[in-house]
């Protein structure tokens, strides 16, 4: 019998921290939990920007950064544990999945706005927040960070 842990399962286990999930799981089910899974799916939060912002970064900085210099064969638990850090840990969150990479066209200007208000990000980063926002949302953004209409208008 195939056991499928439904990702709706694992992803309300890592919005609520459950620090116990992956010990709960029998020993098939352990075997296909999926920490790369967890990483696509931790970085795409559907909220407001500032929160989809910070899920990035936190993605960023806690898993792509030598999370898989840890053996996924050996020490699946500690990333369950690793994955667990990033969830902002206030209830159950949106997520949408992140496919693999395409080519695609980023608005330049949105790129340029994006890449001046968060310096500290990667270009594939920029990339997903254009994409996964619309004129309005950078807009909105744009108008948090003091831009003025004039300036928004001109670069956006």
């Amino acid at each position: 019998m195939a056991y499928k842990i439904p990702i709706s399962q694992t992803l309300s286990s890592f919005d609520l921290k459950d620090r116990n999930y992956y010990e709960k799981l029998n020993d098939v089910e352990q075997k296909e939990l999926s920490p790369f899974t967890m990483i696509r799916w931790g970085a795409s939060l559907i909220g407001n920007f500032e929160m989809e912002v910070c899920q990035l970064i936190r993605v960023n900085t806690f898993l792509n950064t030598h999370f898989f210099d840890i053996s996924t064969k050996d020490h699946k638990k500690f990333q369950w544990l690793l994955a667990t850090t990033v969830s902002p840990g206030e209830g159950r969150q949106q997520y949408k999945w992140l496919g693999a990479k395409k080519k695609d066209k980023v608005n330049s200007n949105v790129g340029k706005v994006l890449e001046e208000l968060f310096p500290h990000l990667k270009p594939d980063d920029i990339k997903l927040l254009a994409k996964i926002n619309d004129k309005n949302d950078i807009k909105l953004l744009a108008r948090k960070h003091g831009w003025t209409d004039e300036r928004i208008r001109k670069d956006i």
